[in-house]
């Protein structure tokens, strides 16, 4: 396991400077971000993200089932969140009552590495447009589960769990590696039964009633800067282009969505 996932103050801190500096400009070239506005993220962590946006003027929410990250969030914002600029629920996106607990439209709703961990994405991706406003946009960011690093091996103890390409492996190898390996078993098999690939992605999206108002692939995740000190490298456009043979060699996607 990267070390920063143990310090949990440092990835809040990371997960704020990789959205000011990444996030935010990605979004920023098709939609206009404006103070008031209110951003919606879901799998929120301890709300790093959020903040990024928070400091911008906008008025943020976080859905985040771990109550423990949420517990991190008020450490680490007590006045923000005081000042009613950022709050939190602490349950399962499925479970959220939107209706009670929401309190209204979002302009902009964020899903970062948040959508390969979960199930039934269709469902999801389909009943977030109720929750939007007119013009309302969605921003995915997620790694291909073909890409080296795809089955989460940073969750690994073991150096041999950690290798590239490892999670594709068939099944019950996988597993009997894991097992042996004394892994976290049951995360990451759940990981391999949510995953996604990038025209997975795209089809549900499509299906689902959404316009792809904007998109970039990259060769090195811009959250690579603080875990390995490399710079962010976008895809090339024609290995961009080849549909399957683009999730081996993209270690992050971003995509804004919004409905047709």
């Amino acid at each position: 396991m990267f070390e920063f996932h143990k310090d949990r103050k440092r990835y809040f801190d990371i997960q704020v400077a990789n959205a000011e500096q990444y996030v935010i400009p990605f979004i920023e070239e098709k939609f206009s971000i404006k103070e008031g506005m209110r951003v919606l993220e879901i799998g929120c962590g301890e709300g790093g993200v959020l903040k990024a946006f928070v400091q911008k003027g906008c008025i943020g929410m976080g859905v985040e089932f771990d109550a423990s990250r949420i517990e991190n969030a008020k450490k680490f914002m007590p006045e923000e969140i005081v000042s009613g600029k950022i709050s939190f629920i602490s349950k399962d996106i499925y479970k959220v009552d939107a209706q009670k607990e929401l309190n209204g439209l979002f302009d902009i709703i964020i899903l970062k590495d948040v959508i390969e961990h979960i199930h039934d994405q269709s469902t999801l991706i389909s009943w977030m447009k109720n929750f939007l406003t007119t013009n309302g946009i969605i921003f995915f960011g997620f790694p291909p589960w073909y890409m080296p690093f795809g089955g989460h091996q940073q969750m690994c103890n073991s150096k041999i769990m950690q290798m590239p390409y490892i999670h594709l492996l068939p099944k019950k190898l996988y597993h009997w590696l894991l097992v042996k390996n004394k892994e976290a078993v049951d995360d990451l098999m759940e990981i391999r039964d949510t995953r996604i690939t990038i025209e997975q992605f795209e089809k549900i999206c499509n299906q689902q009633g959404y316009t792809l108002l904007h998109k970039k692939h990259y060769l090195l995740n811009p959250i690579y800067k603080w875990k390995f000190g490399v710079k962010p490298i976008k895809q090339l456009g024609i290995i961009s282009a080849i549909p399957f043979v683009r999730n081996f060699f993209t270690t992050c996607v971003y995509y804004i969505i919004t409905p047709k």
